[in-house]
């Protein structure tokens, strides 16, 4: 990404008092006639730090085709620890369950159940399941409306309970060039929904615009898109400095098989650079134990 933040200068722009009216036709961008893109798959990490600081990375990925609609779970990068599901296969009968990995030094039990898991256009599931994974006993990953439910049945209040912290996102679409997500930017904020426009102010004008608006408020309006094709900006929002950046230089100049690229990251201080791989390497281990959050949209156009 240091190609994306080298090239422009970043902006501020204020989420929690936004003007809508600073910006013409802001409505239509907004609340466009287009149908929103479909996500195909989606891929949470998160990171849960044990009571002995021992910490394990777990990954949960769900995916979605004319085919196969699935779920993994990885612990690390431990390709023996991982469970996988193709939810429509035939052979696959046992939508609830259990399994038990020995890894990273922890026995890990991981419990599902997907029976009543309803699903909407996206490849998670909207409700009806949960996903409870354990660390030598102890609580980490929670998941679904389900898993509270499960925790106090099965595993009791007595279980310890495990840090843990939702780290990344990472949202895979296709479609036309109008996606809608939501994200949370911090443990204790809210959530809050995104909308990603791309497309022409009107027909007598044929050059696309870029528009991205946080809870139904313009935050961002790229003009002449094929030229500002890369860039970043930052917000803030709940509180936080978040930087935005875009590149989709691909949809203009390699549309065969190119990818648009969206990525919302929290900043950890009022620092005035972007995060860099030198800034990274240099950070003190207090540093590193701050939570930052990212958001990371790929995105791919169908031809209309």
């Amino acid at each position: 990404m240091r190609d994306i933040v080298s090239c422009f200068s970043e902006n501020a722009v204020n989420v929690s008092h936004p003007s809508c009216s600073s910006y013409s036709n802001a409505a239509a961008c907004i609340t466009p006639a287009l149908a929103p893109c479909v996500r195909n798959a989606v891929a949470s990490f998160h990171r849960v730090v044990l009571s002995d600081q021992k910490q394990v990375l777990v990954k949960v990925t769900w995916c979605r085709n004319n085919s196969v609609q699935g779920l993994t779970v990885s612990f690390g990068d431990d390709p023996l620890a991982t469970m996988k599901l193709n939810i429509n296969s035939r052979l696959f009968r046992k939508k609830k369950g259990s399994k038990i990995f020995d890894s990273h030094g922890s026995k890990i039990e991981l419990y599902w159940d997907l029976s009543n898991a309803k699903f909407e256009n996206g490849p998670e599931p909207i409700d009806g399941y949960y996903i409870v994974a354990t660390f030598d006993s102890e609580i980490g990953v929670v998941l679904g409306d389900m898993a509270e439910d499960f925790v106090a049945k099965k595993l009791k209040t007595k279980n310890p309970v495990a840090k843990t912290s939702l780290v990344s996102r990472h949202e895979h679409c296709s479609g036309n060039t109008l996606y809608s997500t939501k994200a949370q930017f911090s443990e204790t904020g809210v959530s809050h929904e995104v909308l990603i426009k791309c497309s022409s102010e009107n027909e007598r004008l044929r050059h696309p615009v870029l528009v991205v608006s946080i809870d139904k408020k313009v935050v961002i309006r790229v003009k002449r898109l094929q030229w500002n094709f890369r860039g970043n900006q930052t917000i803030f929002v709940d509180g936080l400095l978040v930087d935005l950046l875009w590149d989709v230089h691909d949809w203009f100049f390699n549309p065969a098989s190119g990818y648009a690229v969206f990525m919302f990251r929290t900043r950890s201080g009022l620092d005035s650079r972007l995060w860099l791989e030198e800034k990274l390497m240099a950070q003190s281990k207090d540093h590193q134990e701050k939570l930052e959050f990212s958001l990371l949209i790929y995105a791919c156009k169908t031809s209309q």
